[in-house]
């Protein structure tokens, strides 16, 4: 997403350190732009965590979002890149 897109420079800069992907940090700075953070915090949180999954789980959900190179990747290694993404 081009920056001149992001709504709320200073939480999507937050959320890139905290090492959330480009699409990720910017949908949710535009969301918080509208709401405020909290609510936005709160229509998530139902899918648990990557290291609860199995790494078939992992590579599965590393498929739906065109992860490359998924099928040569450790648990960790998916984890990782579904992070990032």
């Amino acid at each position: 997403m081009p920056r001149g897109q992001i709504k709320d420079e200073k939480t999507y800069q937050a959320l890139r350190r905290e090492g959330a992907g480009k699409e990720k940090a910017a949908r949710i700075a535009n969301d918080a732009s509208r709401s405020s953070r909290s609510s936005t915090g709160r229509k998530g949180g139902k899918a648990g965590s990557y290291e609860d999954r199995t790494k078939d789980e992992l590579y599965e959900q590393a498929k739906k979002v065109g992860i490359e190179g998924r099928s040569q990747m450790s648990k960790d290694e998916l984890i990782k890149a579904l992070r990032k993404r």
